[in-house]
C-alpha cells in the first residue's frame, strides 16, 4: 500500500481538510454522553439546580449560613449578592420568581461567571449542607444523630419543642461549629469528598428553592431543555462534519482511482513485448480495474475511520475514566478479548486475498479466451469442456470468497456480544456503584456509552485491519506494473534522422534472443534493404520472420549487433520520429470500436476524405465499404468482429497506406486474401508506394515473387538471397517452398 502513496500527493489538502472535520466529529460524538449524564444527574436527580451556589437566598438562610462561614468568606458570599427588601423599588421584577420576597428580604446573585460560580460553590457547599440539615432536625429532633454529626454535649432527641436550633449552635465556640463541617468531611469521604458534597449540597439548594416559592417544575424543564438544545446543536455540527468527510473520502478516493487508471494506462502503452509477456492480457485488465476498485473502496473508508477511530478510542477512555476510575478493568478486558478476535481472524483471512486476487485473474482468462475462441470451441464441440473450465475456475474463486465471508460473518455476531455484555458488566457493576452512592446515575450511562463507543472504535480498527491487507495485495499488483520500467526507451541524448529521410534499411550482425529464453532465435543477420527497394521475406514456420520485422519498429531490440536506417542506429532515435517513419500492418489485423472513418484516422488525424477513399481502393477495400449506405461511416464492433478476416486485413491496409510513411512492413498481411485481390492489390501497391522502401512477409511465394529482393530464413538464418529466379536456382529449401504452392510451369514462367 506505501508504494502507492506519492500518488496521493495532489490530494494532501483534502485530507488535512478531512481530519480536521474528523477532529472536530469525533469530540461532538465524545460530548454527547456527558450531555447525557448532566441531563440525568442534575436535570431529573436535582432538578435542574446545577450547582452549589444558589441563585437567591433568604435573608434568614444566608444568616444560618455565616454562622459557619468565616468573615473573609462571609465578605466573599456578600459581595456577588444584592439584598432585596419587600419594600426595595425594584422588587416588583423579581416577585415572580421569588415568591416568599413579598415577606422577608433576599439576596440575589450578581455574577454568572463560572469560576467566581465554583468558588462560591466551593465556601457554600458545607454550610448549606449542615443549615439544610439543621432545619430538619428543627422540625423533627430525632433525625439530628442522622443529619447532623458533630454536635456534642447535647441531646437533641430529648430538645423541648419550640427551641430553634441556629440559636443554640449560634451560641456554641468557633472551633465546635468547625467540628460539624469536619464531620461532613468525614461522613462523605468514602462516597467522593469534594464532589459528592457538592451534589448533595445541590438538593439543599432545592430545598432552599422550594422555600422560596421557586417553580421547581420551571427550572427543571428550562435545564433539560437547554442542555437538550446543546445536545442537538453538538449532533448537528457532528452530522456536517460525517457527511462532509464522507464527500472529501469518496472525491480523494475516486480521484486516486482516476489518476492510478491513467498513469497505469500510460505506462502499458510504453511497454515493450517484454513486459506484455510479463503481465497477461487478463492480468494487466484485472489490475486496472478490479484492484484499483479496490484500492479506491479501502481508501474512502479509511480516510473516514484511521483517524476517527483513534480520537474516539483514546478520547473515550480518558473521558470514561474520569466519570468511574475504578470500573478501567471492565474496557480493558473488552479490548484485550476483541484484541484477540482481530488477531485470529486477521490470521485466518489475510492469506487469502492474494488467492482471490490469482482467481480473479484466472476467471477473467479463461473468459477472454473463451470469448475469442467461441468460433473454435463450437467448431470442435467443445462447449461442454470450457463450460466446466469456467466453472472450476469460478468455483475455485467462489470457494475462497465463501471461506473469507463466512469469516467476517462469525466475526460480528461475536464483536456484538461483546458489546451487549460489555453493557450488562457496566450496568451490574454500576449499580452496586450507585447503590454506594459512589456514582451517579448519569455517570454509570455516560460510562457505558463510552465504553461502547471504545469498543466501537476497536471494531473499526478490525474492520480496516481486514480489509487493509487485500487493498494491499491490489495495490502490490498495480504498483507492480507502474514501477516496471520498459525496456526500450528513449535515448538520453537522441539523434534525428537525416534530411530528406531516404528510408535504407541495414541489419548488421543481428542476434536477437526473447527474455528468459534460453538461446537465441536469430543468428548473425546481415543485410541491407535500399529505399525505394521491395524485399520479401519467407521461410517455414517458425523461422524467424515475424522476429526480424518487430526488430525494426523496435517493439523488441536486438541482443546483439546493430538496425541502421538511414546510417543511423535505431536505438539512437527516438521512439516516435523512428515509428513515425513506418507503415506497419500486423499479421493480426487490429480494428478499433467506432467507424472505418476513425480507424483510417487512426494514422493521421488529419486525412481528408480523398486520401482515405484513395487508401481504400489501392487495398481493395472500397467495394464492401462504399457499398454500405453508410460508407465512412460504418459502425466498427469492437476487433472488427462485423467484418470477415479479408476485409479486416484490407482495412489495416488502407490505414497504413493512409500515412504515408516511407516504410511499410507487411507482416504476413495477405493470408486472408484470395489471389486475385492479393495480385490486384500488389499492383495498386507498386504505383502508391513508389519510391518507398516495402517489406513483405509471407508465406506465399505470389506474394514476394516480384520482389528486388527475398530472403529465405531458417531457424533464425539467412539461407538465401536474391530474387525468385535466383532462388530457384540457388536456394533448395524457397524451390521447396515454391513447388509446394505453385505448379512447375507456372514457377519457370
Amino acid at each position: 500500500m506505501l508504494r502507492i502513496l506519492k500518488y496521493l500527493k495532489p490530494f494532501i489538502p483534502l485530507l488535512v481538510l478531512a481530519v480536521i472535520l474528523l477532529f472536530i466529529q469525533a469530540n461532538a460524538d465524545l460530548a454527547l454522553p456527558d450531555y447525557m449524564s448532566r441531563i440525568v444527574n442534575v436535570g431529573i436527580q436535582q432538578g435542574g439546580v446545577e450547582g452549589a451556589a444558589p441563585e437567591a437566598l433568604r435573608a434568614s438562610t444566608l444568616e444560618h449560613l455565616s454562622l459557619f462561614l468565616t468573615e473573609s468568606q462571609k465578605a466573599d458570599v456578600l459581595a456577588h449578592y444584592r439584598r432585596l427588601d419587600p419594600s426595595s423599588a425594584d422588587a416588583q421584577a423579581y416577585v415572580q420568581r421569588y415568591p416568599a420576597l413579598t415577606n422577608e428580604p433576599v439576596y440575589i446573585l450578581q455574577t454568572d461567571e463560572a469560576a467566581t460560580l465554583e468558588r462560591l460553590g466551593s465556601l457554600l457547599a458545607r454550610p448549606l449542607l449542615i443549615v439544610n440539615g439543621i432545619e430538619q432536625v428543627n422540625a423533627d429532633p430525632s433525625l439530628a444523630s442522622q443529619l447532623m454529626p458533630g454536635i456534642s454535649n447535647f441531646d437533641l432527641s430529648n430538645l423541648p419543642p419550640g427551641v430553634d436550633l441556629f440559636t443554640m449552635i449560634a451560641r456554641l465556640p468557633e472551633a465546635q461549629r468547625d467540628q460539624i463541617s469536619q464531620a461532613i468531611d468525614q461522613r462523605f469521604a468514602p462516597l467522593g469528598g469534594d464532589k459528592a458534597i457538592a451534589q448533595a449540597a445541590a438538593r439543599a439548594v432545592k430545598a432552599e428553592y422550594e422555600a422560596l416559592g421557586m417553580d421547581m417544575a420551571q427550572i427543571q424543564s428550562a435545564y433539560i431543555f437547554k442542555v437538550g438544545g446543546q445536545m442537538l446543536l453538538i449532533t448537528l455540527v457532528s452530522v456536517i462534519a460525517t457527511v462532509s468527510v464522507g464527500f472529501l473520502a469518496a472525491r480523494t478516493a475516486a480521484g486516486l482511482a482516476r489518476d492510478l487508471r491513467r498513469v497505469f494506462f500510460e505506462k502499458v502503452m510504453h511497454f515493450s513485448a517484454a513486459e506484455l509477456d510479463r503481465f497477461s492480457t487478463a492480468s494487466l485488465i484485472t489490475r486496472s480495474t478490479n484492484d484499483i476498485t479496490q484500492i479506491q473502496m479501502v481508501l474512502m473508508i479509511t480516510v473516514r475511520m484511521l483517524f476517527y477511530a483513534p480520537i474516539i478510542g483514546v478520547g473515550g477512555i480518558l473521558r470514561a475514566l474520569s466519570k468511574s476510575a475504578s470500573m478501567w478493568w471492565i474496557i480493558a478486558l473488552a479490548v484485550l478479548v476483541l484484541l484477540g478476535l482481530i488477531v485470529t481472524v486477521f490470521s485466518v483471512a489475510v492469506p487469502k486475498f492474494r488467492i482471490i486476487q490469482s482467481l480473479i485473474d484466472r476467471l477473467n482468462l479463461v473468459a477472454r479466451e473463451n470469448l475469442s475462441g467461441m468460433m473454435v470451441v463450437r467448431a470442435f464441440n467443445r462447449q461442454e469442456h470450457e463450460e466446466e473450465r469456467f466453472d472450476q475456475a469460478n468455483l475455485d474463486l467462489t470457494q475462497t470468497s465463501l471461506f473469507v465471508n463466512r469469516v467476517f460473518v462469525i466475526m460480528m455476531p461475536l464483536m456484538l456480544l461483546l458489546m451487549n455484555g460489555v453493557s450488562i458488566l457496566i450496568i451490574w457493576v454500576g449499580a452496586h456503584q450507585v447503590a454506594q452512592a459512589n456514582m451517579q446515575v448519569g455517570d454509570m450511562m455516560a460510562f457505558m456509552q463510552y465504553a461502547i463507543q471504545i469498543v466501537f472504535a476497536f471494531m473499526m480498527f478490525s474492520a480496516l485491519f481486514i480489509m487493509i491487507p487485500r487493498a494491499a495485495v491490489a495495490a502490490n499488483r498495480v504498483a507492480d506494473v507502474l514501477e516496471t520500467e520498459p525496456v526500450i526507451i528513449d535515448p538520453q541524448q537522441p539523434q534525428s534522422f537525416p534530411e530528406p529521410f531516404k528510408g535504407d534499411i541495414e541489419f548488421r550482425g543481428v542476434s536477437f534472443r526473447y527474455p528468459d529464453a534460453e538461446k537465441d532465435v536469430l543468428h548473425d543477420l546481415n543485410f541491407t534493404i535500399r529505399a525505394g527497394q521491395t524485399v520479401g521475406i519467407i521461410g517455414t514456420t517458425g523461422s524467424g520472420k515475424s522476429s526480424v520485422i518487430n526488430l525494426i519498429p523496435r517493439f523488441h531490440d536486438v541482443t546483439e549487433g546493430a538496425i541502421y536506417i538511414d546510417g543511423i542506429d535505431i536505438r539512437s532515435a527516438r521512439l516516435s520520429e523512428l515509428r513515425d517513419k513506418i507503415g506497419y500492418i500486423p499479421q493480426q489485423s487490429n480494428l478499433f470500436s467506432g467507424t472505418i472513418e476513425s480507424n483510417l484516422r487512426y494514422a493521421d488525424e488529419d486525412a481528408d476524405e480523398d486520401s482515405m477513399r484513395q487508401a481504400l481502393e489501392i487495398a481493395q477495400g472500397s467495394d464492401f465499404v462504399f457499398s454500405r449506405l453508410e460508407g465512412l461511416a460504418a459502425e466498427v464492433s469492437q476487433g472488427g468482429t462485423n467484418f470477415s478476416g479479408g476485409q479486416k486485413q484490407r482495412l489495416s491496409i488502407a490505414r497504413a497506406l493512409v500515412k504515408r510513411p516511407p516504410i511499410y512492413i507487411f507482416d504476413d498481411s495477405f493470408s486472408a486474401l484470395d489471389h486475385r485481390t492479393d495480385s490486384r492489390l500488389r499492383q495498386a501497391l507498386k504505383k502508391y508506394v513508389a519510391g518507398s522502401t516495402m517489406i513483405i512477409v509471407s508465406q506465399r511465394v505470389a506474394s514476394i515473387k516480384d520482389a528486388d529482393q527475398i530472403l529465405v530464413l531458417d531457424e533464425g538464418r539467412i539461407i538465401g538471397r536474391g530474387t525468385h529466379e535466383e532462388l530457384m536456382r540457388t536456394c533448395e529449401t524457397y524451390q521447396e517452398i515454391a513447388l509446394s504452392q505453385l505448379k512447375k510451369q507456372a514457377v519457370l514462367a
